[in-house]
């Protein structure tokens, strides 16, 4: 069955293939109906909160054609302790595809273990491969190749970083990623992207890391389920927020990315959140186009 659980899933090939489709789908929005999901249901599972994966996942089901149904923890029986595999087992017999935003990755595997349908990670506490997706479709529209270019992450080594990483091995890129101690990224996983052909460097400070850097991008200090940490979690990123002094060095045509939502004064400046070379909310926009194109490859895959 072929489930989107992380990047890798898609193979090098594929990933460019998703890119292409998403890039199309831009193009095409408004002007040409598109009904690749005609007759199908898709369940959207939540039991974490969102805005842009609800919301892209919900958009993208309907404008293909399909019907979206959104399943979260307080409305079903999940939020009362029915085993994840009963919820996968009576929904694949009712739907043509799922969209899981959970915790831990082995609640996704679950899902995807008991499912006859295709399963697609909407997050997880270790990954967030549809969201590196509409990432990627960003700097490709706005820098061309992929490949020409140095890549920085600035912040904790957790799901977004994870898949950087497992982006760059997939597509051979230079990425710096710029963690304090404590906050490393897994290093099974930049050994492993390293073997695949990435060029991946863990560095403790964001200078080195942003110098010269075309694409800079960071995310919050404390992710949801992390808010008791909080206050040690921005002690230990002091020094690690997005400020025009740490772009200074960058270079001039920089994308900087977000994946929101963003603590402005936290982990990146309201000035460079708000200035020329933040391209956020295109890339909020993306998520729309990758979440058509993940879903038509994970149902035209599963035949």
């Amino acid at each position: 069955m072929p489930h989107l659980l992380n990047l890798s899933d898609l193979g090098s090939a594929g990933l460019v293939q998703v890119l292409d489709r998403a890039d199309r789908h831009r193009a095409q929005r408004g002007k040409t109906a598109t009904d690749t999901l005609r007759g199908k249901s898709i369940a959207l599972v939540f039991e974490k909160a969102s805005t842009r994966t609800r919301i892209s996942l919900e958009v993208a089901v309907a404008e293909l054609g399909g019907h979206p149904l959104v399943i979260t923890s307080q409305g079903s029986q999940m939020g009362r302790g029915e085993p994840i595999r009963d919820t996968a087992r009576v929904l694949c017999r009712m739907v043509h595809g799922i969209t899981f935003r959970t915790s831990g990755d082995e609640r996704l595997r679950e899902m995807a273990e008991f499912s006859s349908v295709p399963v697609l990670n909407a997050l997880t506490d270790t990954s967030h491969p549809m969201q590196l997706l509409a990432d990627l479709m960003t700097v490709r529209r706005i820098r061309g190749d992929l490949n020409e270019l140095t890549f920085a992450w600035v912040g904790d080594g957790n799901n977004m970083a994870a898949s950087w990483i497992e982006a760059a091995g997939l597509l051979k890129l230079r990425l710096r990623l710029a963690c304090p101690r404590g906050f490393l990224p897994d290093p099974a996983l930049v050994e492993a992207a390293v073997a695949a052909g990435g060029k991946v460097d863990v560095l403790q400070d964001p200078a080195l890391a942003t110098a010269g850097a075309d694409v800079v991008s960071t995310d919050v200090f404390t992710s949801m389920g992390q808010e008791a940490e909080s206050r040690a979690r921005n002690e230990a990123f002091q020094g690690y927020r997005l400020t025009q002094e740490l772009l200074s060095a960058a270079s001039e045509e920089v994308v900087v990315l977000h994946c929101l939502p963003a603590h402005r004064g936290e982990e990146i400046d309201d000035a460079v959140l708000e200035g020329p070379r933040s391209f956020v909310w295109d890339q909020a926009e993306a998520r729309l186009h990758t979440a058509k194109a993940a879903l038509e490859w994970a149902i035209a895959e599963s035949g």
